[in-house]
């Protein structure tokens, strides 16, 4: 699968988490049916290209934790965007 292609299945796969709801690095991969491909999950959500679109603040690691290294404002930025959806 290339990069391009998994990026695609992973953005597709985000902007189906409802909002309020939250998701994990690993269960978008299997979603996309790359279940050992967390890390690359997370690589692709830190260069979404529409972050207001594509909801990236909605995954969580696998402890329910916000990403420290969020993409677009930090860890603060993607707490402040889940709690206004009531998370």
């Amino acid at each position: 699968m290339s990069d391009t292609n998994f990026f695609q299945k992973v953005y597709a796969a985000v902007k189906r988490i409802p909002k309020g709801k939250v998701a994990t690095y690993g269960q978008i991969a299997c979603a996309v049916g790359a279940p050992r491909s967390a890390r690359q999950v997370g690589f692709a959500l830190h260069v979404n290209p529409e972050p207001f679109i594509i909801p990236c603040h909605r995954v969580v690691n696998r402890f329910g934790r916000l990403a420290p290294a969020f993409a677009f404002g930090g860890e603060e930025i993607q707490a402040e965007l889940l709690r206004s959806e009531g998370v």
